[in-house]
């Protein structure tokens, strides 16, 4: 006797009946692509559109899809900050756009100097909470109060550079930043330039740290008297100095010729620095006229770039003022 089935259950194997022609393919494939907004019947841009086409009508033109709004500029603009470095920047007629001082601020002779300067420049002078100068500054920044808003850095052309420094009569000193990413040695390297007769800084187009806030804060304002010049390819570049007359001399823990025992200081001269990890690069040193090593004790592996650019810079320095 056969068992009998479950009251309202369906008769008969599960699965799809013969001749059903594609029928769940076709669910599978859905209903194509969603139509533009524009075309639903639905939308408001649908509606948006119809209401264009028909006042194009009346005009006797075409209808016109809705101008869009241009995005806002991005704000390339840097906040130099620290008393130094704004009052030099300002010293140097900058073209600042705002200066920024802190509410209730301690004011001394760098500050009074400043707000004549700006007045006198016609410099908008803001009122900014110390919580905001802290955001223009940056991590870790030190503002001392104040900020002054600049536009982005102009670099020199390094062939320029040499020509400016050959026409006064002076014997070139120039450093060169082979493989430098930090802005805050670049700032170090560009204020010990300054200090000790250097006429100006040489850094490579990519790979290479930039005059931003860091670097301005760093050099203490000596950015705004200390050219920086931005070199397409500095092998290149330091090639054509060779060409005219300048000794290239590498900057590197091994070299052949000690930092005191150098006979090339009286000379138009570009000493070039490199990273504190890897050096110089290898077409770099290939290059170079002498590599120079400074003379460390063992408990030292290696000194900072921005201090080996001081100690080098000085010893050059030392040795033109004893032979002038």
């Amino acid at each position: 006797m056969a068992k009998p089935g479950r009251p309202g259950a369906a008769k008969g194997k599960k699965g799809p009946t013969k001749g059903t022609g594609g029928k769940n393919r076709r669910s599978l494939e859905g209903k194509g692509p969603t139509p533009k907004a524009e075309d639903r019947p639905y939308h408001v841009a649908h509606k948006r559109k119809q209401a264009a086409e028909r006042l194009a009508a009346k005009r006797g033109g075409s209808a016109q899809k809705p101008q869009q709004r241009s995005s806002r500029p991005k704000d390339d603009t840097e906040n130099v900050t620290g008393r130094n470095s704004v009052l030099e920047a300002l010293r140097a007629k900058i073209p600042a756009t705002a200066l920024y001082i802190a509410q209730r601020v301690e004011m001394d002779d760098r500050v009074k100097e400043m707000l004549a300067i700006a007045r006198n420049r016609e410099i908008p002078v803001l009122e900014v909470t110390r919580p905001e100068l802290d955001r223009m500054a940056g991590f870790d920044g030190v503002h001392q109060g104040v900020a002054l808003k600049v536009p982005p850095y102009e670099y020199a052309h390094p062939q320029d550079l040499l020509e400016q420094v050959v026409d006064t009569g002076a014997t070139p000193l120039f450093v060169a930043l082979d493989g430098i990413t930090d802005p805050r040695n670049l700032g170090a390297i560009i204020r010990s330039t300054g200090a000790f007769g250097g006429h100006g800084v040489i850094v490579p187009q990519r790979r290479s740290a930039s005059v931003n806030s860091a670097a301005w804060k760093t050099s203490a304002g000596a950015a705004a008297r200390i050219p920086v010049a931005i070199a397409p390819n500095l092998t290149t570049t330091l090639k054509e100095f060779k060409k005219q007359g300048v000794f290239v001399l590498g900057l590197d823990g091994d070299g052949d010729v000690s930092l005191p025992s150098i006979e090339l200081a009286d000379r138009p001269v570009v000493i070039v620095i490199g990273s504190e990890g890897k050096g110089l690069s290898r077409l770099v040193t290939e290059t170079c006229d002498q590599v120079v090593s400074i003379p460390i004790s063992d408990v030292t592996e290696s000194l900072n770039a921005g201090i080996a650019a001081s100690v080098a810079l000085y010893q050059v320095s030392t040795i033109r003022g004893a032979q002038a």
